[in-house]
């Protein structure tokens, strides 16, 4: 069984996006899905057949005050608007099809991370509500959300814990699985100023998060050499973007770019990756 296995990166998984709408295009089905935050957020988009659907909500409400912009911590306590992002465009203004989505045979894991722990864990996509709290839970970033409560307890962005999840696509029975990055190869992580800060503003409330934002960057590098590893090992397909993408890219036009590069890079890669998957 191949999986694909996909990284976060807030408006890098544009990237991710157009790499999977190659897939719906060349008609290539995963049995099993498994990602963090943007990664496995349009994820739902390549698993309910919808092609272009992750560029269409960018092109469209990228720049509205309602999708992402200071306001909303008024009314969410997040930068993002979350009933506008995970209710009234799915439900109302791009609707998801839920039909197609809740019928595919697979399995669709949302890594997240457990507020109180600092661990990650794996919830089934399939079973959310049309809410979304999975999904809001694994793109939860300290400072940009607040923590996500799912029966009783509270979470956070699963890439705090596990940001490339590909030891869970084999821990799960994947024998196989394709990796889709969203920083270029040569990418080492740093721990940054924003993560020492939050880290100190967390702490009291929640410590392990604390300790989760400060040693994200070595499981991030841990997790990426695996990657590397799987890959000379033949058990892995890597596919990355050629350059550093923004993380909270306004630009449409580079959001489009970067769906494009994503694009190509499937689409030339599809034969390698039919024959991969035997």
């Amino acid at each position: 069984m191949t999986g694909l296995v996909l990284e976060g990166g807030t408006f890098r998984g544009l990237f991710s996006a157009g790499f999977m709408d190659a897939m719906i295009e060349k008609g290539i089905e995963f049995p099993y899905v498994v990602g963090v935050s943007a990664g496995i957020s349009n994820a739902a988009s390549y698993v309910s057949g919808q092609f272009g659907r992750n560029l269409e909500i960018l092109r469209n409400y990228r720049n509205d005050k309602r999708y992402i912009g200071i306001d909303n911590y008024k009314k969410c306590r997040s930068i993002f608007g979350l009933d506008f992002v995970y209710d009234e465009i799915p439900n109302s203004l791009i609707p998801f099809d839920y039909d197609k989505f809740r019928s595919y045979k697979g399995r669709f894991m949302v890594g997240v991370t457990n507020a109180e722990t600092g661990k990650a864990e794996f919830l089934d996509g399939l079973a959310d509500s049309d809410k979304w709290l999975s999904l809001r839970a694994s793109c939860a970033i300290p400072g940009y959300f607040p923590p996500i409560e799912i029966n009783g307890s509270k979470y956070y962005d699963g890439g705090l814990a596990s940001p490339i999840c590909a030891a869970k696509a084999f821990k799960d029975g994947c024998d196989k699985a394709v990796i889709i990055l969203t920083q270029p190869t040569g990418f080492v992580k740093k721990c940054g100023a924003g993560n020492v800060i939050m880290s100190g503003i967390i702490k009291s409330r929640f410590p392990n998060i604390e300790k989760a934002l400060l040693i994200r960057h070595r499981i991030y590098n841990r997790q990426a050499e695996l990657c590397e590893k799987l890959e000379k090992k033949g058990k892995a397909l890597v596919f990355r973007p050629s350059e550093k993408l923004e993380s909270f890219q306004s630009d449409v036009s580079e959001l489009e770019r970067y769906w494009e590069m994503g694009y190509r890079m499937g689409i030339e890669n599809s034969e390698k990756i039919k024959s991969f998957m035997g």
